[in-house]
């Protein structure tokens, strides 16, 4: 091999590490567990659309919304999900530098289920009935406006606190008459329901009149002033995600099993079965993906400074959201 030739793969080599080792770091902070309502960030980094921006991104797991918004704050992530009713209520107390770029879920998750056929067929008919939920779900915070607009007090329900692990076995056994769990569930309560011989159906809140965006993709404001060009590369990125996900659901699940192999792909399957209503509907194809609408966002922070008793006064919605980088193409 001559001298030329040699020089030729030393530059190409020395160019090719340099364009590995180019790619910009971003940590994605997750809300809770991994499953298929996370798939685009496992779909972005399988299918190589984070990798094609130029982006090496790191998955942080998270334990809630609130630990999310928290770690966003401190800078120990750059960006990722939370719910923006508790991104809304910590910007309105807590004044967190955190700011959101682009809805998901235009849709809230929160539902009843209930067994076909019981005592429960309308939110109406939950008055006088005995509801289990997690103590930790941010559906509490708006029960007792689900319950305000059908006209029943908090007081006309026997509300008991379980474990998420135990509201299926509850309901199943007759334990209670309904429980509070997410949209994003629907598969997995169902196929508990098929072995307890019982068919359950969810009462969307949404369906009630509780018009509000939820899970949305959420960012440092020092991630966002000091590396714009990366968090507009990774929206995009991450935004081609949700759609390969919407289009190509099997591979999307593939994609979380591939990286989270403990993870059954049934349940995976099911969970972003479930999950992509809330994010294309009626209200996407009238608004888009992604969108903040005006009148939703300023409805959303109507509703959660009423569910959380915050002066609405304390924070203009419009302040907590940037179009920008979801706008990004």
């Amino acid at each position: 091999m001559s001298r030329t030739k040699l020089a030729f793969y030393a530059l190409a080599a020395t160019l090719s590490a340099g364009a590995a080792s180019a790619a910009d770091k971003v940590i994605f902070q997750l809300d809770w567990l991994p499953g298929g309502d996370k798939a685009p960030i496992y779909v972005c980094i399988h299918e190589g659309f984070c990798s094609e921006a130029g982006l090496e991104v790191e998955i942080a797991s998270g334990r809630g919304s609130t630990d999310a918004i928290s770690r966003l704050a401190a800078a120990s992530s750059d960006i990722g999900v939370s719910d923006i009713g508790a991104l809304m209520a910590a910007r309105a107390n807590e004044g967190v530098k955190v700011t959101a770029v682009m809805s998901l879920f235009n849709k809230g998750p929160h539902a009843f289920y209930v067994a076909k056929g019981g005592s429960i067929a309308s939110v109406a008919d939950v008055k006088g009935k005995t509801i289990a939920t997690s103590p930790f779900t941010s559906s509490n915070v708006y029960l007792p406006l689900v319950l305000k607009d059908a006209g029943i007090d908090m007081a006309d329900v026997k509300l008991i606190k379980a474990d998420p692990g135990a509201l299926g076995p509850m309901l199943m056994t007759g334990n209670a008459d309904g429980i509070i769990a997410w949209m994003t569930d629907l598969t997995r309560y169902s196929n508990q329901g098929k072995e307890a011989g019982k068919e359950i159906i969810a009462l969307p809140w949404s369906a009630a009149g509780l018009e509000l965006y939820s899970a949305s993709l959420i960012a440092s404001d020092g991630f966002l002033a000091k590396r714009p060009q990366v968090a507009a590369r990774f929206v995009t990125a991450y935004k081609k995600s949700v759609e390969f996900a919407k289009d190509n659901p099997e591979k999307a699940a593939a994609a979380v099993t591939a990286i989270v192999p403990e993870l059954s792909s049934e349940d995976v399957q099911g969970s972003l079965k479930d999950t992509l209503p809330l994010i294309f509907n009626e209200v996407t194809e009238k608004d888009g993906l992604g969108v903040f609408e005006t009148a939703r966002l300023a409805e959303t922070w109507h509703r959660v400074s009423e569910a959380q008793g915050i002066d609405p006064v304390k924070l203009d919605p419009e302040t907590m959201v940037n179009r920008t980088f979801a706008a990004t193409e």
